[in-house]
C-alpha cells in the first residue's frame, strides 16, 4: 500500500538521479546503484532486516595475512545486529554489490576477492550475498576441519531476520517470502538465461521453466488441498540451502520436483493447461538451481502487477518475437477495466486475449471487490494478504471458471494465457485456440463444442437463460475488452467475410475487410443487448474519410460511452501506430428503435492521455517541476513482517520517490466524475 503526499522539501533531481532508499541522499543512476537500491529494499521488505541496521559503503578493517599491514575494504552494504552500534564487531551480513558486466569470476571485484576475503576479516558475519544484477550468490562461512581458517559454502539463500538456516530446510515450513520490487522478475529473467545458456535448450527454455513455475504454484496450492482433507501440508518445491552442492543432493532435488509435475499433470486444475506429453527437460544441475531460485518466494502471495510483470518479461523474449505480436501496456488494460468496472456479475470475454493481459487484469480487479466484501473491517496489506485466503480463492476461482473467457488465433498464445491466469488464481478452464472472426464456423469441431459447452454451463450457474440450452456464445458476454490484431500485415481469408453463397457474413465487410474493422462487429455480436465493450482501435478508424461508414454503422449499433486518444508513445518502441480507446454500450432493440425514429442526443466523455508514463523507446518519464525537474513525492509503503513464531506485524518505510507522468490515472478517475453526474 503507498500513501502519497507532494514533498515540499527543495531537492531537484536531474534525470541521471535518484534517491538512496537507506540515506535519503541523492545518487547517480548507474547499474551498480540502481542493484544496490534493489538489495536494500529486497533485505527490508522480504528478509525483515530494518533499515536502521543497514549501513551502506562501510569500510572494513583486517590485518593482511602476508604483510601484517592493516587494510581497509568498503563494502557496498553491511547488516548489523538488530539495535547494536554501526561496528564492525556487530554484522551479520555482507553484500557486495556490483555493476551487471563484473562476473563472479573478475578477480578484483568478483566472489572470492571481494566477499569471501570481507567475510574471512569480520569474525561476527556467517552470511553473505554478492550480486551484480543478474547474479546472486549467497555463502556461508564455516571454520575448517583443523580450526585454522575459513571455508565458504554455496547457499541456495541465507535466513532473515531471526531465521536460522535449520529454518530455511524445514519442510513444514509454510510459506516462502513474499517478493518485493523487482525480485520476482529477475528471478525469472535470470532462470529464463540460465536454461537458454548453460542447458542447450535454446528453442524450449520459455517452457521449460514453465513447467517449474508452475510445480511451485501447485505446490503452494497444495496448502489448500491439504486443508480442505484434513491432512497436513508438507512442501515439496523445495531446496535444501546446501543441496545443489552434491550430485546426490541434485538428484534429491530433481526427483522431488519431477515427481510433483507428473502429479500436477492428472491434477483437475492443472490437466486442462497440459497437453500431458511435456517433461522437465533439464539435467539435474539445472533443474536443482533453477528451482533454488524460484523456490525462495511465494507465487500466491505475490500481487497480481508483481507476477504478472514477471511473466510478461519472459513471455516478451518468445512467444511476443516469434509471433510476431506485440501486446497492450499494463497501464493502458488496467484503465480499461477500471473503467468499465467488472464485478462478479459480469461474464467478460476477449476475443483476441494474447497471453491473457485483460483477463488476468479482470480476475484481479474483481479479487479484490470480494476481498473487501469478505473482511470489510480491513486496509492495506492486511487486506492485501487476504487476497489469496482459501476463502477470497475459492470465491475467485468459482467466478473465473464460470464468467472469463478468452479466445485466441494462436494455440501457443492459448497456453501463454492459461498459464498466466493459473498465476493469477486458477482462471484458466474458459481459454480456447479459436479464430474469433471465424467462430462458430472453426475447422476445430472439439474446440468449439468445448466452447459451447462451456458458455451453457456458466449461464447454468449463472441463473441467465436458465436451463435453456444455446448453440453458441454470441450474445451471451456483459463485456467485451479487447485490442485486435491490425494493420495492412494481418489478413482475413475471403471464406471468413463472406457466407458460401456470396453474401456478406460481416456486413462491416462491404467496407473494410480490415481485421480490427471485422473485429468491432464481432464484439457486437459477443454482447447482450446493453453490454458494454472497451476496444483499442487505430485512429484511422475514427477519422479517416473513407472510414466514415464504420462510424457510421458504430453510431447506429452502440452508445458511445467515452473515447481516449492515446499518445504514439502508447505501443512503442515494439510499433507505432496512433490509436484510441473506444468504450461502447450495445443499444437493446427499443433503444435502437427509438433512435431511428429521433435525433439521439447525450453526452460522451472524451479525453486526451498525451502522456503514458514512458517515452518513445520505452523509457520511464516521470513527473516534473514548471523548471523541467523531477518531481519527488514522501511515499510510506506499507508491508507486512512474518515473524519466526507465526506471528505478524505491518511496517512502514518511507521513502522520496518519483512519480511517472501518466495520464491514465487521471483519466479514469475524471470517467467516474462524468459517469456520476459531478462536474469536472
Amino acid at each position: 500500500m503507498l500513501t502519497q503526499t507532494k514533498n515540499l522539501n527543495e531537492i531537484v533531481l536531474e534525470d541521471n538521479q535518484l534517491i538512496c532508499t537507506l540515506t535519503g541522499e541523492v545518487k547517480k543512476i548507474k547499474a551498480q546503484e540502481s542493484n544496490l537500491q534493489s538489495v536494500i529494499i529486497m533485505l527490508n521488505e522480504e528478509y525483515g532486516f530494518d533499515l536502521d541496521d543497514m549501513e551502506r559503503d562501510f569500510k572494513i578493517e583486517y590485518t593482511d595475512p602476508d604483510t601484517s599491514r592493516t587494510k581497509k575494504q568498503k563494502i557496498e552494504l553491511a547488516v548489523f545486529e538488530k539495535g547494536k552500534p554501526h561496528e564492525q564487531k556487530h554484522i551479520i551480513r555482507i553484500c557486495i554489490v556490483q555493476d551487471d558486466k563484473i562476473k563472479e569470476t573478475d578477480k578484483k571485484k568478483g566472489l572470492a576477492a571481494t566477499l569471501e576475503n570481507a567475510m574471512g576479516a569480520v569474525e561476527s558475519c556467517e552470511f553473505g550475498l554478492w550480486a551484480n544484477g543478474s547474479s546472486y550468490h549467497f555463502l556461508q562461512k564455516e571454520e575448517d576441519a583443523l580450526g585454522y581458517d575459513y571455508e565458504f559454502v554455496d547457499l541456495s539463500d541465507f535466513p532473515g531476520e531471526g531465521e536460522t538456516l535449520d529454518d530455511l530446510d524445514r519442510a513444514d515450513r509454510s510459506s516462502s517470502r513474499k517478493p518485493a520490487n523487482d525480485s520476482l522478475i529477475k528471478v525469472f529473467k535470470r532462470s529464463h538465461d540460465y536454461i537458454y545458456g548453460n542447458e542447450g535448450r535454446k528453442k524450449d527454455a520459455f517452457w521449460q521453466l514453465l513447467n517449474l513455475i508452475f510445480c511451485k504454484l501447485y505446490d503452494e496450492k497444495r496448502r489448500f488441498i491439504c486443508a480442505e482433507k484434513g491432512e497436513s501440508y508438507r512442501r515439496k518445491f523445495w531446496v535444501g540451502v546446501k543441496e545443489q552442492n552434491t550430485e546426490d543432493g541434485r538428484k534429491a532435488v530433481a526427483d522431488r520436483i519431477k515427481g510433483l509435475f507428473e502429479e500436477l499433470k492428472s491434477d483437475s486444475v492443472f490437466s486442462e493447461v497440459f497437453d500431458g506429453n511435456e517433461a522437465i527437460g533439464l539435467t539435474d544441475k539445472g533443474l536443482a538451481f533453477i528451482a533454488g531460485e524460484l523456490a525462495k518466494y511465494s507465487f500466491l502471495d505475490a500481487s497480481v502487477d508483481v507476477k504478472g510483470m514477471a511473466y510478461e518479461t519472459i513471455v516478451s523474449n518468445t512467444l511476443k518475437q516469434e509471433a510476431g505480436q506485440f501486446f497492450t501496456p499494463r497501464n493502458i488494460i488496467k484503465a480499461m477495466v477500471e473503467m468499465l468496472n467488472p464485478n462478479e456479475n459480469y461474464r467478460v470475454l476477449d476475443p483476441a486475449c494474447g497471453s491473457g493481459g485483460f483477463l488476468v487484469m479482470v480476475l484481479d480487479h474483481v479479487r479484490k471487490q470480494i476481498a473487501q466484501k469478505l473482511y470489510p473491517d480491513l486496509d492495506g496489506p492486511l487486506l492485501a494478504e487476504k487476497f489469496n485466503s482459501f476463502e477470497v480463492n475459492e470465491r475467485v476461482r468459482h467466478y473465473a471458471e464460470r464468467s472469463i473467457f478468452g479466445f485466441d488465433f494462436d494455440p501457443d498464445l492459448k497456453k501463454a494465457a492459461r498459464m498466466n491466469m493459473v498465476m493469477a488464481g486458477d482462471g484458466h478452464a474458459n481459454i480456447f485456440h479459436v479464430n474469433s472472426l471465424a467462430y462458430p464456423k472453426w475447422e476445430h469441431l472439439e474446440e468449439i463444442e468445448k466452447i459451447n459447452a462451456s458458455i451453457n454451463k456458466s449461464l447454468r450457474e449463472m441463473k441467465d437463460l436458465e436451463n435453456t440450452y444455446t448453440s453458441n456464445v454470441i450474445g451471451k458476454f456483459d463485456i467485451v475488452f479487447t485490442n485486435p490484431p491490425f494493420g495492412a500485415k494481418v489478413k482475413v481469408d475471403k471464406e471468413i467475410i463472406y457466407h458460401s453463397d456470396g453474401t456478406l457474413r460481416y456486413k462491416l465487410g462491404e467496407y473494410s475487410d480490415a481485421p480490427e474493422v471485422l473485429f468491432i462487429e464481432a464484439c457486437y455480436n459477443f454482447l447482450k443487448p446493453g453490454g458494454k465493450m472497451a476496444i483499442v482501435l487505430p485512429d484511422g478508424i475514427l477519422g479517416n474519410p473513407n472510414t466514415l461508414p464504420v462510424r457510421e454503422w458504430i453510431l447506429d449499433k452502440f452508445k458511445i460511452l467515452a473515447s481516449v486518444d492515446l499518445a504514439v508513445e502508447a505501443f512503442l518502441p515494439q510499433v507505432g501506430v496512433q490509436a484510441s480507446l473506444l468504450f461502447l454500450q450495445k443499444k437493446t432493440e427499443e433503444e435502437h428503435q427509438l433512435a431511428q425514429d429521433s435525433t439521439e442526443d447525450y453526452d460522451v466523455f472524451m479525453a486526451i492521455a498525451e502522456k503514458l508514463g514512458k517515452d518513445r523507446r520505452g523509457n520511464p518519464i516521470y513527473l516534473r517541476d514548471e523548471d523541467g525537474a523531477e518531481l519527488l513525492f514522501d511515499v510510506e509503503t506499507k508491508y507486512i513482517n512474518y515473524k519466526k513464531d507465526g506471528s505478524k506485524e505491518v511496517k512502514t518505510r518511507r521513502e522520496k520517490l518519483k512519480q511517472l507522468d501518466d495520464d491514465l490515472p487521471k483519466i479514469t478517475k475524471a470517467y467516474f466524475q462524468f459517469v456520476k453526474g459531478e462536474k469536472l
